[in-house]
């Protein structure tokens, strides 16, 4: 159960039911097939298809201030989300980060996206009364010890839009309450470390100048025995 609390004041709750983390989702498919061969590169399978669509498992969907992490190569991705209520004419719009394997990434993207949380903020919009979704900024900060550093810093016009989303889960008759679907991400600044001991991601509306935002630390699970 997520519970959001709207700009009106009111509070919505969602039990969640399916998860979907969208992949190689930017809006400028010819950069996206640049960014496959990239990741060819390191060992990453490319997908069959793109925009790609992972499902993943429910309670992964959470809002946590900690991301318990199973070795020191797990990162973050600064994403918008949709969630759907009862009145799935009504979507939310909310700040999202889908903390990842990369190391099991080489083996498997989806495999990767159930490997950890898709945390969520606690503040949601109404999707209807975004004046301009493209210009809304998406802003990501890593935390090393004290220090914190921006990775990612785009608008939303960089991702495929909301819209395009709920297109495709209506198409496939996925549009049903409990619904959550993460954006995909858009581009890391070159040269900062993303294995950090913590993630911040903000959503912020130039119309209202209303921030969305959520932050959590990356915990260290103690080594196994055996």
């Amino acid at each position: 159960m997520l519970s959001f609390a709207l700009p009106d004041g009111s509070t919505r709750s969602v039990a969640v039911t399916r998860v979907f983390n969208a992949g190689y989702a930017g809006r400028a498919q010819e950069e996206v097939a640049a960014h496959v061969a990239e990741l060819a590169e390191l060992g990453v399978p490319a997908p069959e298809v793109t925009p790609a669509l992972y499902p993943v498992s429910p309670y992964l969907a959470a809002q946590s201030e900690t991301v318990p992490a199973q070795h020191g190569r797990t990162s973050g991705e600064a994403e918008w989300a949709l969630v759907l209520g009862e009145d799935v004419s009504d979507p939310l719009l909310t700040v999202a980060c889908d903390h990842t394997d990369r190391d099991l990434e080489v083996h498997g993207v989806a495999w990767s996206k159930n490997a950890g949380p898709d945390v969520l903020g606690t503040r949601a919009w109404r999707l209807s009364e975004i004046a301009d979704v493209d210009a809304v900024s998406l802003r990501a900060w890593v935390r090393h010890g004290e220090h914190e550093q921006l990775i990612q810093d785009a608008k939303l016009g960089a991702l495929l839009a909301p819209a395009y989303w709920l297109d495709v889960l209506r198409e496939r008759g996925w549009l049903v309450p409990g619904t959550v679907l993460l954006s995909g991400t858009v581009a890391m600044v070159a040269g900062v470390d993303q294995f950090a001991d913590g993630w911040r991601v903000e959503l912020a509306d130039p119309a209202t100048g209303d921030v969305l935002s959520l932050a959590y630390a990356v915990d260290r699970l103690p080594d196994p025995i055996g």
